[in-house]
C-alpha cells in the first residue's frame, strides 16, 4: 500500500473498509441531528416567546450569542466533567451550539410577519394560539428552517472533534490518518465523507427552505 499514490491508497481503504466507513458516518449524522433536534424543540417555542417579550429577546440571545463563542474543544471537556465520555456529550455540545441560530432566526421570522395580517386574524376572533400556528408560524417558518440550516452543518463540524472523548463518528477515521505513518488517504477518507454530509445536508435544507418561503410559493403559482 506505501507503494500507491494517494488516490490509489483512498480507493484501497474505501473497498477494506467500506462498512466500517459507512457506520461512522451515519453515527456522526445521528449525533449531529439528534443535538440540533434537541436544540430546535427548546429554541423555536422560546424564540416565539421573545418575540412577545422583546425586552428579554437581548438577554436570550446574548446568552446564547456567549454559548457560541466558547471554543468547540473547550465547551467539550467542559461537558465532558458531568456527562463523561461518549455520545451523549457530543450530543449536548451540539445542542448548545445549535441555539443561538434557531432562537435568532426564530426570533427574526416572527417578528417579520406584516402587523396588519395579525390585526386581520384577531379581527377574525382568532385566538393567540391560532395567530400562532396559522399566521406566524406558516409565515417565519422558511427562516426558522434557515437557522436550523446553519445549525446542522456547524454541528457536523463539531461532532467530528467528538473522537477526543470516545464519541465515534468520522472524526475517528481522521485521527486515525493524523496518528498513522504516510496517513494521508486515510484522513482524506474521514474528510470527504464529512464534507459530503455537510454539503448535501446544506443543499436539502435549502430546497425545503426555498419551498416553505411564502413569496416564493407565490411565484410559483
Amino acid at each position: 500500500m506505501s507503494q500507491m499514490n494517494t488516490f490509489e491508497q483512498l480507493v484501497y481503504y474505501f473497498s477494506e473498509n467500506g462498512m466500517y466507513v459507512l457506520s461512522q458516518f451515519w453515527r456522526h449524522f445521528l449525533i449531529s441531528i439528534y443535538g440540533v433536534l434537541f436544540a430546535a424543540i427548546l429554541a423555536i417555542p422560546l424564540g416565539f416567546w421573545i418575540s412577545r417579550h422583546t425586552k428579554l429577546a437581548g438577554w436570550v440571545i446574548g446568552i446564547a450569542n456567549v454559548i457560541q463563542t466558547i471554543p468547540s474543544l473547550a465547551l467539550l471537556s467542559i461537558l465532558m466533567l458531568g456527562l463523561g465520555l461518549g455520545a451523549d456529550t457530543v450530543i449536548a455540545t451540539v445542542f448548545l451550539y445549535s441555539l443561538l441560530p434557531i432562537i435568532k432566526n426564530t426570533y427574526t421570522g416572527v417578528r417579520s410577519v406584516d402587523a396588519a395580517l395579525l390585526d386581520t386574524g384577531k379581527g377574525m376572533g382568532m385566538t393567540r394560539t391560532q395567530l400562532t400556528m396559522m399566521v406566524e408560524l406558516p409565515l417565519s417558518l422558511s427562516v426558522i428552517m434557515a437557522g436550523i440550516r446553519n445549525a446542522l452543518v456547524v454541528a457536523i463540524g463539531v461532532t467530528s472533534i467528538g473522537t477526543f472523548i470516545g464519541a465515534g463518528g468520522l472524526g475517528d477515521i481522521i485521527t486515525r490518518g493524523v496518528n498513522a505513518t504516510n496517513g494521508g488517504a486515510i484522513i482524506l477518507a474521514g474528510a470527504i465523507p464529512t464534507a459530503l454530509m455537510a454539503i448535501l445536508t446544506d443543499l436539502v435544507l435549502e430546497y425545503l427552505e426555498n419551498r416553505l418561503d411564502p413569496s416564493k410559493r407565490a411565484s410559483r403559482r
